[in-house]
């Protein structure tokens, strides 16, 4: 793909054989810093998601032919990374498997991405990120007491443990590889990335800051560390942790002597006058009454609503929810976004490998040779 700036991963050139949300968003990741992505298959179903679709170029390739698996060789043979995210097994029986590829070009870095990893009783069980969060230790943590646990979307497992660890560490075995010149396997689980990000808040399980479920600093029962309602039925969130933060708010709101926050003997004052004070104004008024108050007081905005918001506004001009920014921001080597353009390119990028029309057609699986415009997966 041409016409792309030059951003630090510039010259690296990445095979993405995932789908659904993590690969996906890792390879996302990796356009944005300006590797050349080539998504081999696309999204759920077979089809890409447009909306981690951002500076890759799509490719049809039938990997149970043999045409289809020449041309996956041809691509693997010039490229850096590959990415795929079939249970442990499936890659190797479609030709695709680290061992095969590595023979090929042995400065490959291959990363499988996967729920609950290559080994282990769960590594052939199918999952979603609740599950991984569930085995994770994670979600046993999330919600109110005496309720449900409650996830959150899917971006703990789905998109920074799995889409956004694979990532680092893609990046990180690229960077070894200047060293030592060869690349290695990368076994990127879910369910380890939530371990991981979970640390410090196993160290805290079962004390004061964290003792149970939906009770703790952090999980939204603190008064000074929660959301409160407004009079039009909006929220603000309140993370006044340290004294000086829980100082500002109370003397903002004018509400007398301030207590100590973390005296739970005081919770229950703290959060009815707190929650008092809230509901007298809409969530715009108190949007504009703590612009200048250092509380940690900010509103709780819908995707909608990020445009017009001041710090959003200046950082990204003409923000667009549908199109999410690069991050973060480089100093000197920023790489533009990507198009984004789910068409199938199959014919395109394969004939940058030397591969005809013809091959190219075959390789998508059309019976007649001639190029293929939808996309397919090989099954799980």
């Amino acid at each position: 793909m041409t016409g792309r700036a030059a951003g630090p991963l510039a010259g690296i050139r990445v095979l993405d054989m995932t789908r659904l949300a993590p690969g996906p968003y890792g390879s996302m990741l990796l356009a944005d810093l300006g590797a050349e992505v080539i998504a081999i298959g696309g999204g759920r179903s077979g089809l890409p998601v447009p909306a981690l679709s951002r500076g890759k170029e799509f490719v049809t390739l039938d990997l149970k032919t043999t045409e289809g698996r020449a041309a996956l060789h041809r691509l693997v043979a010039e490229s850096d990374v590959v990415m795929e995210g079939f249970r442990p097994g499936v890659a190797d029986r479609l030709g695709a498997g680290y061992a095969e590829l590595s023979a090929l070009n042995p400065r490959l870095v291959y990363c499988s991405v996967t729920g609950y990893g290559q080994t282990g009783p769960l590594a052939q069980r199918a999952g979603h990120d609740i599950n991984y969060l569930a085995i994770g230790g994670a979600l046993g943590t999330f919600g109110p007491a005496g309720s449900p646990p409650v996830p959150p979307l899917n971006l703990v497992a789905d998109f920074a443990a799995g889409g956004l660890l694979a990532a680092f560490g893609i990046v990180g075995a690229l960077y070894e590889r200047e060293r030592s010149g060869r690349g290695q396997y990368l076994d990127a689980a879910m369910v380890d990335g939530v371990l991981s990000m979970m640390g410090m808040n196993f160290t805290d399980w079962g004390r004061g800051a964290l003792p149970r479920r939906g009770e703790g600093v952090l999980t939204g029962s603190l008064p000074a560390y929660r959301c409160y309602e407004c009079a039009d039925g909006r929220y603000v969130a309140v993370g006044a942790l340290e004294n000086a933060f829980f100082a500002n708010l109370w003397q903002a709101l004018d509400l007398g002597a301030v207590p100590d926050h973390f005296d739970p003997a005081n919770f229950a004052e703290i959060e009815t006058r707190l929650s008092d004070a809230f509901r007298q104004r809409p969530m715009a008024e108190w949007t504009k009454f703590f612009a200048d108050v250092d509380a940690c007081v900010t509103p709780v905005l819908e995707p909608h609503e990020l445009a017009g918001f001041p710090q959003i506004a200046e950082r990204y001009e003409g923000f667009d929810p549908q199109s999410v920014p690069t991050v973060p921001v480089f100093s000197r080597t920023a790489a533009a976004p990507g198009p984004t353009d789910t068409a199938d390119a199959t014919e395109r990028v394969l004939a940058r490998f030397g591969v005809s029309a013809e091959e190219a057609g075959q390789a998508a699986g059309a019976r007649d040779g001639s190029a293929v415009t939808g996309l397919r997966w090989p099954p799980m």
